[in-house]
C-alpha cells in the first residue's frame, strides 16, 4: 500500500468542487470541499463517525449543537460523533477546507462539483478503499 501524500494546502485550495474524496482508508477518508459564498453544508449528524476540519481560505461558521465558531484560514474544528453540526460561508470569497472522517462517510472517488450535485446523491462509504 502507498497511501496519501501530497501538498494538501495547495491541492485545497485549488480544489473548485463542493466534495472531492481524495483517500479512503478503512478507518479514515480525507475530502476537499469548497463553499461558495453564503453556501452551506446543511444541518446534520454523523452518530458513528468523528469529523475534523481544517480552513485553508475564506472564512465562515461552523454550527457545532447550536454554538456557532467563527472560522478562517489555518482554523481547526473537531466535531464528535452524535453532534448536529453545519458549516457555513459567511465571507465574500469561496471557503476552501479539507475535512477528515473516521471512519470513512462517502464512497471513494466521489466528486461532487456542486451542492446541488451532492443533495441529489445519496450514495454513502461502501466499504471499498482507495487501494
Amino acid at each position: 500500500m502507498k497511501g496519501f501524500a501530497d501538498n494538501i494546502e495547495k491541492l485545497t485550495e485549488e480544489n473548485d468542487s463542493f466534495r472531492h474524496v481524495l483517500y479512503t482508508g478503512q478507518n479514515i477518508q480525507l475530502v476537499l470541499m469548497t463553499l461558495q459564498p453564503g453556501e452551506e453544508i446543511g444541518e446534520e449528524v454523523h452518530e458513528d463517525r468523528d469529523q475534523f476540519f481544517r480552513f485553508e481560505l475564506g472564512s465562515g461558521e461552523v454550527r457545532i449543537d447550536g454554538v456557532a465558531n467563527q472560522v478562517k484560514a489555518d482554523d481547526g474544528v473537531i466535531v464528535p460523533a452524535g453532534a448536529m453540526h453545519n458549516v457555513v460561508n459567511t465571507g465574500p470569497e469561496p471557503l476552501r477546507l479539507y475535512t477528515i472522517y473516521g471512519p470513512p462517510e462517502h464512497l471513494d472517488g466521489t466528486i461532487h462539483k456542486t451542492k446541488a450535485d451532492a443533495d441529489a446523491s445519496h450514495e454513502h462509504f461502501d466499504g471499498r478503499t482507495t487501494e
